[in-house]
């Protein structure tokens, strides 16, 4: 049997401590998202849009948006569950998007400039 000496388990634990160091860490926001990403937070723009709900939509996005992280994980727990009335695919890129804490706010820039009127200015 092999004795555990003080370096051995000191080394150890440097060596737990240094894997658990980033174990939550999440995106940082100055990585840019991907023109498929960008893509499809433009159609849900869209499609917020078409349909009328812009003003609640962007109430809602920034009533619950310090919770984003909590809704990709429900996503993807709810995946297998929605995959036959959903495109997985998306389900899973809007799931990774949510982990990313600059997504939502870029969801409400995205629907402002698409609800504005087409005549109004900038200011």
């Amino acid at each position: 049997m092999r004795s555990l000496s003080k370096k051995a388990v000191a080394d150890k634990l440097m060596e737990v401590r240094a894997g658990l160091r980033h174990a939550f860490a999440v995106q940082p926001e100055t990585q840019p998202l991907s023109i498929e990403d960008v893509q499809l937070l433009e159609r849900i723009a869209e499609t917020i849009v078409t349909r009328g709900m812009a003003a609640p939509a962007t109430m809602f996005l920034e009533s619950m948006g310090p919770m984003n992280f909590l809704g990709s994980q429900a996503l993807h727990f709810i995946t297998p569950i929605i995959d036959c009335a959903f495109n997985v695919k998306e389900v899973e890129q809007i799931a990774r998007l949510l982990e990313r804490r600059d997504t939502v706010t870029r969801l409400i820039a995205i629907l402002e400039a698409k609800s504005a009127p087409k005549g109004a200015t900038a200011q």
